[in-house]
C-alpha cells in the first residue's frame, strides 16, 4: 500500500467536496524581501513601514499578492497537481491586510465540474478561503482549473458550471480597518495622480518590460509551495517546456503597473481573471491598464478604481485586447479585472 500522494485527477472530485489543505504557512519578512527580489515592485505601503503607518496600517502589510500566492499554493497539491492549466478567477475579496507573523490556512469546496469533449480532462471549479491564526478570513476566491483524468474511461460526472459574479460590487469591497489617505504623501509614493485624475475608458501603457527566466519563476513556485508539475518538471509537458506559473505573470504585471498607477496601493478584490496564453522563459512581459469604473468609499481620503490589467508577450503600444473575431490576440498572456484603493 503506497504512502505517497499522486494528487487528485478529474474523476476524484465531487461537487460539494470540502478539502482542508496542508500545511499552514507563516508569513515572514523574508516573504516581503523575496517578493521584492522576484518582481520590480515599488508600491509604498508594502515597501515602507513608515509610509504604511502614516496611512493607518501598522504593522506594515506585505503585498496583497503575497497572501494570494501563499493561500493559492496551499490548494495546489489537492486541486491542481495534475493540472493542464489554471484557467481563471472570480469573486476574490481581500478581507484584511496580511502582516508578518500571520499564519494562513486554506480550505476549498468543489462547486462545479465539467468534463471536456475529448474525454481526457475536465474543468474543476472550487471556492477557496484562507484564514489566519485567529480564524479571521484573510481572502477568499473562486477559480477553475483544467485537470487530467487518470482513466479516460471513467464516466463523466453530471455537468455543473457555477454561476459566478462578473464583478465584486463596489459596496462589497472591504476597506482595511484604520485606512486613512487624508494625509497621503504623494512624493514618497512616487506619483501625483489621485482618484479624480483617472477617467473611465482611459488606457495606460506601463512602458517597461521584464524578460521571464526559468530560475525566477521556479523559485516563485517553491516560495509559494506551489507543487504543480508543469511549472518545474520538464517531463510534465509533451514539449518539455516549463509553464510559467500564472500568478508569476500576475505579480509581474502588477509590479510593472507602478509606472502610471503608483498610487494604486492596495488590491481590494479580483473580479475576474484569465490566463489567455501560456508564458515561458524567454518571453518578455509588458503590461497596460484600462480604467473600467470608479467608486467612492467610506474610508477617509480613499477611492476605488476598477482596472483591467493586461499582460502581453512583447509590447503592444496599441493596447488592443481582442481581434475582430472577438478572441484574445495571441500575444495577450493575462486579462485581470480588479479593484484597487487609491487616494482621493
Amino acid at each position: 500500500m503506497t504512502k505517497t500522494n499522486p494528487g487528485n485527477f478529474f474523476e476524484d472530485f465531487t461537487v460539494g467536496q470540502v478539502i482542508e489543505h496542508a500545511t499552514p504557512r507563516t508569513v515572514t519578512e523574508g516573504d516581503r524581501a523575496l517578493y521584492q527580489a522576484l518582481y520590480p515592485t515599488r508600491f509604498a505601503i508594502p515597501s515602507s513601514v513608515e509610509f504604511a503607518a502614516s496611512v493607518g496600517l501598522s504593522p506594515a502589510p506585505v503585498e496583497d499578492l503575497v497572501a494570494f500566492h501563499i493561500a493559492f499554493g496551499k490548494t495546489v497539491p489537492d486541486v491542481s497537481l495534475n493540472a493542464v492549466a489554471n484557467l481563471g478567477y472570480a469573486e476574490c475579496r481581500f478581507h484584511r491586510p496580511v502582516v508578518p507573523g500571520d499564519t494562513l490556512s486554506t480550505r476549498s469546496e468543489v462547486i462545479g465540474l465539467k468534463q471536456n469533449s475529448n474525454g481526457k480532462s475536465g474543468v474543476v471549479y472550487v471556492r477557496s478561503t484562507a484564514t489566519n491564526q485567529r480564524g479571521e478570513i484573510a481572502l477568499e476566491w473562486a477559480r477553475w482549473v483544467m485537470v487530467h483524468k487518470r482513466d479516460i474511461d471513467a464516466p463523466a460526472p453530471e455537468t455543473l458550471v457555477p454561476e459566478l459574479a462578473t464583478v465584486v460590487a463596489a459596496d462589497d469591497l472591504i476597506i482595511p480597518e484604520g485606512l486613512d489617505f487624508t494625509d497621503y504623501d504623494l512624493v514618497a509614493a512616487g506619483e501625483p495622480h489621485r482618484f479624480d485624475d483617472y477617467a473611465v475608458g482611459e488606457k495606460i501603457d506601463h512602458v517597461d518590460g521584464v524578460t521571464l527566466t526559468d530560475p525566477e519563476h521556479m523559485m516563485a513556485t517553491r516560495l509559494w509551495q506551489n507543487t504543480a508539475k508543469v511549472h518545474f518538471n520538464t517531463e510534465a509537458r509533451p514539449d518539455g517546456r516549463r509553464l510559467v506559473y500564472g500568478g508569476h505573470v500576475i505579480s509581474m504585471a502588477r509590479a510593472l503597473s507602478f509606472n502610471g498607477l503608483a498610487n494604486a496601493q492596495l488590491i481590494a478584490a479580483i473580479n475576474a481573471g484569465a490566463h489567455t496564453s501560456p508564458a515561458f522563459a524567454g518571453d518578455t512581459v509588458y503590461a497596460w491598464s484600462e480604467v473600467l469604473d470608479t467608486a467612492e468609499t467610506t474610508a477617509p481620503g480613499v477611492g476605488a478604481l476598477r482596472l483591467r490589467l493586461v499582460a502581453t508577450k512583447g509590447r503592444d503600444e496599441s493596447m488592443t485586447l481582442r481581434g475582430e473575431d472577438g478572441k484574445y490576440l495571441p500575444h495577450v498572456l493575462l486579462d485581470l479585472d480588479y479593484w484597487v484603493l487609491v487616494p482621493r
